[in-house]
């Protein structure tokens, strides 16, 4: 049960830092599209694996956007990583 919480508010982080690229004007609409994506198979009704494996799949995509803003790779990154730990 510990796990689900922890889980919970990992994917919670995750999708505020989405929601903040998605209202950056200089993100590339590309790159919002699969956030959406993303942001949409994190608020399935799957397991938690399942979401973060679907989510990391669809940002995994776009971390080398060449016209990705740096410091919007940098969130990616981040993103990605928190997946990785849901993925245990």
């Amino acid at each position: 049960m510990g796990d689900d919480k922890k889980f919970d508010d990992t994917l919670n982080q995750v999708k505020q830092q989405i929601d903040i690229l998605l209202s950056d004007n200089s993100v590339p609409r590309n790159v919002k599209n699969a956030l959406e994506e993303a942001k949409k198979a994190l608020n399935d009704n799957t397991g938690y694996s399942v979401r973060s494996s679907a989510a990391t799949y669809k940002i995994d995509e776009i971390s080398n956007d060449i016209n990705l803003p740096p410091y919007a790779r940098t969130v990616i990154w981040n993103i990605l990583s928190l997946l990785e730990s849901v993925k245990e």
